[in-house]
């Protein structure tokens, strides 16, 4: 009889329901893709408002947000950290030399700082302030932020297939970024972001994630 204990289930945190608009682009999406990429099994906690304000909550996510990630006594918060950790265990989010590994976790960073402030600045006036005198004034200073940090990235891509040479969880991070930016022609104007956009979520993992996050959120919409 073996003595070795079964491995703790993952256990993933995320809202009950979104607005439908928001379908696709909640974080635990980047969550559900790693581990997808990684053959991990997981099981998935839904949370309300009730929920992210509760004092237990509060301990496991200070900010009331979600994804949480939760795996025996391991509980991590913010979705960088958590790909991180799924990372490190699975070869196909890191690449094998030390150099690229490197370069994957610089680009996590990147993907989070350099790209994720001004994209998602945009993305979030764009959706909830469009009509608001404020943001139409603020309007063009975020789109030539974001665009100068897309055409530093596409530069970097140009001979790239994935940010670190071989696919890793940075390009998940990246990607999922990106796809804010759906609704403008910001990134499919750009054919080496066009095209590296397509690459990634071509990859089965992502249409597997995509459908679970989907069919779990609309699944709660009304009727």
């Amino acid at each position: 009889m073996s003595n070795t204990k079964p491995a703790a289930p993952i256990v993933v945190t995320t809202f009950k329901q979104v607005p439908a608009a928001f379908i696709g682009f909640v974080r635990d999406l980047r969550v559900r893709w790693a581990l997808e990429e990684a053959g991990r099994a997981y099981e998935v906690r839904a949370v309300g408002p009730d929920d992210v304000a509760s004092p237990d909550y509060r301990q496991q996510q200070p900010f009331g947000q979600i994804p949480v990630y939760q795996e025996g006594d391991v509980t991590l918060f913010e979705s960088g950290a958590i790909l991180w950790h799924i990372a490190q265990s699975s070869p196909a989010l890191l690449p094998a030399s030390e150099e690229q590994r490197r370069q994957a976790l610089t680009w996590m960073f990147a993907s989070l700082n350099s790209v994720e402030q001004h994209v998602g600045a945009l993305a979030q006036g764009d959706f909830f302030n469009r009509d608001d005198a404020w943001y139409a004034e603020r309007r063009p200073a975020l789109v030539d932020m974001a665009s100068k940090r897309l055409s530093d990235l596409e530069n970097w891509m140009r001979d790239r297939p994935f940010l670190a040479g071989e696919f890793s969880a940075a390009d998940i991070l990246m990607t999922t970024v990106l796809r804010l930016l759906g609704r403008t022609d910001m990134v499919s104007s750009r054919p080496v972001l066009r095209d590296y956009v397509a690459r990634t979520t071509s990859r089965p993992a992502f249409v597997k994630a995509l459908q679970d996050h989907t069919a779990h959120f609309q699944a709660a919409l009304p009727a």
